[in-house]
């Protein structure tokens, strides 16, 4: 039995690596959306609610300020979830785990928001995928 040329066995590679990675990349998508609602859960069942004010906002992180019931000022170390549209110095309400007060969300914004930019990712990575894969595979049949 003869090995297929370098240059196949190469794209074959390739080909499989872009799999396997457009697959974990796959799983971290469908992971995000679940840990979302996890943490929403986790708010909904000891909710508690507060105006809180925007402090600062960046690519990976809003962070926000606010009292809780018991005079308790928290600052979400992670920053709020759902922030898109916050700007520094807004004043949202909030709503947030009364057992662990640093899990925050902007109110009335649940992991639903999160579907659209991970889907529209996940779309964009598979797209890239298969057109590199069918190129590979073209260009491997005209040797």
């Amino acid at each position: 039995m003869t090995k297929p040329p370098l240059g196949v066995r190469v794209r074959r590679a390739v080909s499989r690596t872009l799999l396997v990675v457009g697959g974990l990349v796959t799983l971290v998508c469908v992971l995000l959306p679940i840990a979302c609602w996890r943490d929403d859960m986790a708010i909904e069942r000891n909710v508690g609610q507060a105006v809180a004010q925007v402090d600062s906002v960046a690519f990976n992180r809003t962070v926000v300020r606010y009292a809780t019931p018991d005079g308790r000022v928290i600052i979400p170390s992670q920053g709020v979830l759902y922030p898109a549209g916050l700007k520094v110095g807004d004043n949202v309400r909030v709503e947030y785990d009364q057992t662990n007060p640093e899990l925050t969300r902007v109110a009335g914004r649940s992991a639903v928001l999160s579907l659209l930019p991970v889907g529209t990712f996940l779309l964009a990575v598979w797209i890239v995928i298969a057109a590199v894969v069918t190129v590979l595979r073209r260009f491997g049949t005209r040797v």
